[in-house]
C-alpha cells in the first residue's frame, strides 16, 4: 500500500501497523499506550533506492 498523504512536523501520526526487523508486527496505538513517541523513516541503506 502506497498513500501520497503529507504529514506535517508536530503532527500527530494515524495509527499504522509495520513488520519491526525481526517480522512481528507492530501496531502504534498498541506500542504508544499514554505515552510520547517520536517516529522516524528512512530508505533502508541497502535497498537500492
Amino acid at each position: 500500500m502506497t498513500t501520497t498523504e503529507t504529514i506535517g512536523v508536530g503532527s500527530v501520526a494515524p495509527d499504522f501497523t509495520l513488520k519491526s526487523g525481526s517480522g512481528d508486527e507492530v501496531t502504534l496505538s498498541e506500542v504508544l499506550g499514554n505515552k510520547k513517541a517520536v517516529l522516524v523513516f528512512y530508505v533502508f541503506d541497502f535497498s537500492g533506492a
